[in-house]
């Protein structure tokens, strides 16, 4: 891994992170519900683990895990972002819930002991991952044996709207600092199943079609789209406003619901 190249990546997404924050918890949190649901689900939850949420963004998954795990239960919370975990840490307080932490943390390098965690959770986070490998070695580093793995990726972009709305509009904008980090960077999870085998996770697929909604074009514009294109040109911009609307949207005054192949990892550590 290429330090200078991971640090420029992690300083661009930190601050893209940041940015999107508040659009993050009014127009996403609420639309992704249905993955969470997905995530939570599958990773069999019991009251008294210890969960590790990984990218946890605004919390949306570890406050939903909070209630269930019980006073001898605890989950924990990673970003890299300061203002989503702001924001997570403020939705936390006002519930009044003791048995939840966030931190400012990465997935390459887990600020936690060797088999802390019974369960290791990664909802819609893995995508912007920088080194997936080490990734892989963390997670299989922290979870115990018998420790349970469930993770969200999107499907490519022929499978999932969501990933090409993003992918046409970023198209109009310069090449990030690190490769294959974005919401289409997993849509074939294989090395990624293999590098979870390596340290010692068993993990297979299971995919599931989920949806959500837009009113109109350009609100799903600015939630989707809007911050990561703010530097563009103008006209660069615009471009790629059409680009999509013209690729998506039949009647950009009307609604469209996305479809979004969505592919979960879900795996137990040997």
């Amino acid at each position: 891994m290429n330090s200078d190249s991971d640090n420029e990546g992690l300083v661009w997404q930190t601050g893209i992170w940041d940015k999107i924050s508040d659009v993050y918890q009014e127009e996403v949190d609420h639309r992704f519900v249905p993955v969470v649901d997905g995530v939570i689900g599958r990773a069999q939850i019991k009251a008294g683990d210890h969960v590790l949420d990984l990218g946890t963004g605004t919390g949306s998954v570890a406050l939903r895990l909070a209630s269930v795990l019980g006073d001898e239960g605890r989950v924990v919370g990673h970003d890299i972002s300061q203002d989503m975990l702001r924001i997570a840490t403020q939705k936390a307080n006002e519930l009044h819930l003791t048995n939840i932490e966030f931190q400012e943390g990465r997935a390459e390098s887990i600020p936690a002991e060797d088999s802390s965690f019974d369960v290791v959770l990664a909802s819609l986070s893995l995508m912007y991952v920088i080194d997936r490998g080490t990734a892989a070695r963390e997670i299989g580093r922290v979870l115990r044996t018998g420790g349970r793995f469930v993770a969200a990726v999107w499907a490519a972009a022929n499978e999932c709207d969501i990933v090409l709305f993003q992918q046409t509009a970023g198209g109009f904008a310069p090449p990030p600092p690190v490769p294959g980090v974005g919401p289409g960077a997993m849509a074939d999870p294989s090395e990624f199943i293999g590098q979870l085998l390596t340290s010692g996770i068993q993990a297979q697929v299971e995919g599931q079609l989920l949806s959500f909604e837009f009113d109109d074009f350009e609100s799903a514009w600015d939630v989707l789209a809007g911050v990561t294109t703010a530097s563009l040109a103008p006209d660069i911009q615009e471009q790629a406003k059409n680009a999509v609307r013209n690729l998506m949207w039949n009647d950009a005054a009307g609604p469209r619901s996305f479809q979004n192949n969505t592919q979960f990892i879900v795996g137990r550590a040997q």
